[in-house]
C-alpha cells in the first residue's frame, strides 16, 4: 500500500488560457503560455505527485478543458492510482467530454458566481446557463462535488456581495445536491490596480463572512458553506461556532497555508500558493515533489513566515492571530511586506483598541 505523503491533495494548474474575462481572474481571457508543459511532462508530474503520496490530483486553471490532451492525462493519473478533481466553468464540456469524466470517475466543481444576472456579468453572456447544464448532469452522475463563488467587485456599481446571490447559488447547491459551496475570498493575484479593485473592500468582507455565517443555520449543511479566508475563522470564534476545535481542525478550509502547502502551475513550477507566483520553489519536470517540499520545510525564510509571532502590524497584535494570521498573499499584494497586515480585514485588534483608549486618556 502507497505511503500517504504530507499533502492529501496537490493542485496542478494546467494552463493559464481562459474563455472567460473574469475581472477577478489573473487568466482572464489569456491565452496559454508559451512553456506550458507538453503531455510527455504532465504524465511525469502525475507520476511525482504519486510518488509524493497524494490521493488526489486537483486541475484547476485557466480552463482545464482548453487543454487538448487533458482527458489522456485524467486517464493516465486514473491508471497511476489517483483520485482525480477538476474545476471548470462548464461552457466547453461537451457531451463527449462528459463520457469521459463519467467514464473516469473525476469529481468535478463548477464556477458559479452568484444569481443568473450577475455571473453573466461577471463571465459573460450564457455562462451561468452552461453551467447549470453542467450542474444538472454532474448531480445525476453523482460526480458533482461542489460550487464555486469568488466574493468580488465586479466593477464600479456592481458586487456579488450580497445575499440574493448567496442564496441564489446555495438554492441551486441544494436543488443539485452539492455537498459544499465555497465561498472564496478574493485573493488578488499581483499589485495590478485592477487585481486590487476587484476586491471587496473590508467592510464588505466583514458583512459577507457574518451573513454567511447566519446562512449555514438556515441551510442546515444542505449545502454546507465553507468560506476560503482565513479571517472567516475569527468571525466563526466570535459567533460562537458550535463544537469549535472539530470545525476548526477538520471543516474549515480557509486557513492560510503559504509555507505549508504546494501546487504546481502549468510551466511545472512548484508555487507555495496556488495564488502567488511570485515566490518559486523548483520545477516539477527536473525535481521530485518530495525534495521541493523537504527545501521548503527547512527553509528560513518559509519558516519565518509560517510562525505567526512574526507577523507585523495588527495582525501580529491579533488575540485571533494563532487561527487566522490573515491571507500572507493578500497582505504581499496590498502592502508589498509578506509579513504585514491584511487590509482584508476590519477587525481592530484588542490590544489596538486598549492602546487607543490609552491614548486618547493621556
Amino acid at each position: 500500500m502507497k505511503e500517504k505523503g504530507p499533502l492529501y491533495i496537490v493542485p496542478w494548474r494546467c494552463t493559464f488560457a481562459c474563455n472567460f474575462s473574469c475581472v477577478h481572474c489573473a487568466s482572464a481571457g489569456k491565452m496559454a503560455v508559451q512553456n506550458e508543459v507538453s503531455t510527455d511532462d504532465a504524465k511525469k508530474i502525475v507520476d511525482k505527485v504519486y510518488e509524493f503520496g497524494a490521493s488526489f490530483f486537483g486541475i484547476t486553471g485557466g480552463e482545464p478543458f482548453l487543454r487538448k490532451d487533458l482527458f489522456e492525462i485524467i486517464e493516465y493519473a486514473k491508471k497511476a492510482g489517483l483520485n482525480v478533481s477538476v474545476i471548470t466553468d462548464g461552457r466547453l464540456v461537451s457531451d463527449k467530454a462528459f463520457e469521459s469524466i463519467a467514464r473516469n470517475e473525476v469529481r468535478v466543481s463548477v464556477s458559479i458566481d452568484g444569481s443568473e444576472a450577475t455571473n453573466d456579468l461577471v463571465r459573460g453572456k450564457g455562462a451561468y446557463a452552461a453551467s447549470v447544464r453542467l450542474v444538472e448532469k454532474l448531480s445525476k452522475a453523482n460526480l458533482l462535488n461542489c460550487l464555486v463563488y469568488t466574493l468580488a467587485n465586479v466593477n464600479d456599481s456592481v458586487t456579488n456581495v450580497n445575499e440574493k446571490d448567496f442564496t441564489s447559488v446555495l438554492d441551486l447547491a441544494a436543488e443539485y445536491g452539492a455537498r459544499w459551496v465555497i465561498f472564496h475570498g478574493m485573493i488578488p493575484y499581483s499589485r495590478d490596480k485592477a487585481a486590487l479593485k476587484a476586491c471587496p473592500s473590508p467592510l464588505q468582507n466583514e458583512w459577507a463572512w457574518n451573513k454567511l455565517f447566519d446562512l449555514q443555520s438556515k441551510y442546515k449543511d444542505k449545502p454546507a458553506i465553507n468560506v476560503y479566508y482565513p479571517a472567516y475563522a475569527r468571525v466563526a470564534k466570535q459567533r460562537g461556532t458550535a463544537d469549535w476545535d472539530n470545525w476548526f481542525n477538520h471543516f474549515f478550509l480557509g486557513r492560510c497555508f503559504f509555507g505549508k502547502f504546494m501546487s504546481i502551475a502549468e510551466n511545472g513550477e512548484a508555487i507555495p500558493c496556488s495564488y502567488n507566483d511570485v515566490y518559486r520553489l523548483g520545477n516539477v519536470k527536473t525535481q521530485s515533489l518530495q525534495s521541493i517540499w523537504n527545501g521548503m520545510q527547512n527553509s528560513g525564510f518559509y519558516a519565518e513566515v509560517r510562525e505567526k509571532r512574526n507577523l507585523k502590524g495588527k495582525c501580529g497584535v491579533c488575540e485571533y492571530r494563532e487561527i487566522c494570521g490573515g491571507c500572507r498573499t493578500s497582505a504581499l499584494f496590498f502592502t508589498g511586506d509578506i509579513l504585514g497586515s491584511d487590509p482584508q480585514c476590519m477587525y481592530i485588534p484588542k490590544a489596538l483598541r486598549e492602546q487607543r483608549a490609552t491614548s486618547k486618556e493621556v
